[in-house]
């Protein structure tokens, strides 16, 4: 009996431009948690999607339990009893959590589906893992976290035991994460292996046996977690010393530039009031960070500002101008940046170039279009001065196909041309999502210097240590209002913690009533 349940011995994946996987060699243990680790681009999904059956490999063989396998799709995988939780999940919106679960392994009884025993199945599994979930709740209706649930429940469904999970944190409030991270140890215990995509160096020391590192589509090598240190881990990963620590000067505010007063935002469907009489200001030359447990606003607020939902009641100034009604358009030409919480959905064009979008919110200015034409001589020169300056890896440059690029590196596009539309306001929701340590510290050192240029600043993360180290001031946020304003020097994350949970609000003043008349 082999010592390894899994074996990708020597693989190479090649893709035009790029070598994504280059003769790596990767072994799994009966019962281990293995992390693969690596910057964003390293080519870890792909090596995933080679053993899920997404991908052929040019080189290199796959062994289960020591015997050649061969994987030609994902029923071949499930066969094998290999399963997979994907960065952005497989799911029909419009069906039903159960349809979900047991879209393509269907019980049928003269044409018809037959679901009950699959219902209860479900529903034994749900209470043993501790996954509840509404078997009879449509996929659009329920939260990423709750997504996350049916996603793994999918798998347990198919009788898998090597289970592979791409960066299952990206989307999750810290509170999901200890629930996925305990869910794992349990599974381990069980005797199911597990394959832990990440570029999060705690969570592997938290919950990893081994790890593998890859880096620019090799593998750098293997250890044991136990010998490993973040700052270890770090430098194989980047191939450099990495600074953990945000440095940045004493902020110097200036004349108000966004001005949020006595905002009413009604929620989409219910009518009830998610945002609820907010106040507040951010000066040039500052960031203000708004921290809140995950559901308390943060989305409606945002939409808000950029103009992707109406306002009930109440005003948006950018500098003295009233935006409040002002068209999407209207907000970019007045300097009002947006790095959007939903990257596929608000933040990018998949089926465009990487070039085409970087140029998507000023496309139209003279320097991109001539008489209606646009000049893709400049907008490629553009996207080629991006890519080099954010490291943004794309195997063909501009003319990359944006839905090819890994999540990371969709991230880093939408940041570079964020940054790179010189705003007065910016608006960054969740900037660092899905980023390794080493883009984590560029995209960090960016906003900052955007900053210190005199952009006003709001910071929207669910990562606490984030909102800490970049924010000046601190706003925390909790069903929909504004609790507690704290200068980021003196913050602690028990304090804030207690703002979040509404255990405990400051008394608050509205100084921008006073401001803005």
């Amino acid at each position: 009996m082999s010592e390894y349940v899994i074996e990708m011995l020597n693989i190479t994946k090649r893709f035009p431009g790029i070598i994504a996987n280059d003769d790596i060699t990767l072994q799994l243990k009966q019962g281990e948690i293995h992390a693969l680790l690596g910057e964003n681009g390293a080519g870890k999904s792909t090596l995933m999607s080679v053993l899920f059956g997404l991908y052929q490999p040019e080189a290199g063989v796959i062994k289960k339990d020591g015997e050649v396998v061969q994987i030609n799709d994902p029923n071949d995988a499930n066969h094998l009893h290999i399963g997979m939780v994907h960065q952005h999940f497989k799911l029909v919106e419009i069906f039903s959590v159960l349809d979900n679960i047991i879209l393509g392994v269907e019980q049928t009884k003269n044409c018809l589906l037959q679901k009950k025993d699959a219902r209860r199945k479900v529903m034994e599994l749900s209470a043993k893992y501790n996954l509840q979930v509404d078997p009879d709740a449509l996929i659009e209706d329920i939260g990423v976290g709750m997504q996350q649930r049916v996603e793994i429940i999918k798998m347990l469904f198919r009788d898998n035991d090597i289970l592979i999970f791409d960066e299952p944190t990206a989307v999750l409030t810290p509170q999901e994460i200890d629930e996925l991270m305990q869910i794992m140890r349990n599974f381990a215990k069980e005797g199911k292996s597990i394959l832990f995509i990440t570029h999060k160096l705690n969570e592997i020391m938290a919950v990893a046996d081994r790890v593998t590192v890859l880096r620019k589509g090799k593998c750098v090598g293997t250890l044991d977690v136990a010998d490993a240190t973040i700052d270890t881990l770090a430098e194989m990963m980047v191939g450099r010393k990495v600074s953990f620590e945000v440095q940045k000067s004493v902020a110097r505010a200036k004349q108000a530039m966004l001005t949020v007063q006595n905002l009413i935002v009604a929620g989409k469907n219910t009518g009830k009031h998610k945002i609820n009489n907010v106040n507040f200001i951010v000066h040039s030359g500052e960031i203000i960070g708004i921290a809140g447990i995950d559901g308390n606003g943060q989305t409606e607020l945002v939409h808000a500002l950029t103009g992707l939902m109406p306002v009930t009641k109440g005003h948006i100034y950018l500098g003295e101008r009233d935006i409040t009604s002002a068209t999407v358009r209207e907000r970019n030409d007045l300097h009002l940046s947006h790095i959007p919480e939903d990257r596929h959905k608000h933040g990018l064009i998949l089926d465009y170039s990487l070039a085409e979008n970087l140029v998507l919110k000023n496309y139209y200015y003279p320097k991109y279009q001539r008489n209606g034409f646009l000049r893709f001589d400049e907008i490629y020169r553009h996207a080629d001065e991006l890519i080099a300056k954010y490291d943004i890896r794309s195997g063909q440059g501009g003319a990359t196909r944006t839905r090819s690029m890994s999540g990371g590196n969709q991230q880093k596009a939408i940041v570079a041309r964020e940054l790179d539309l010189d705003p007065d306001v910016m608006i960054a929701v969740q900037p660092t999502r899905g980023l390794d340590v080493g883009a984590i510290e560029y995209i960090h050192k960016q906003i900052i210097a955007a900053r210190d240029a005199g952009c006003a600043v709001l910071l929207i993360s669910l990562e606490l240590d984030e909102v800490m180290s970049l924010s000046d001031r601190i706003l925390v946020i909790h069903e929909g209002e504004i609790v507690a304003d704290v200068d980021a020097k003196y913050a602690t994350a028990q304090e804030l913690g207690l703002y979040m949970s509404g255990a405990s609000r400051q008394h608050m003043t509205t100084e921008c009533e006073v401001e803005v008349q």
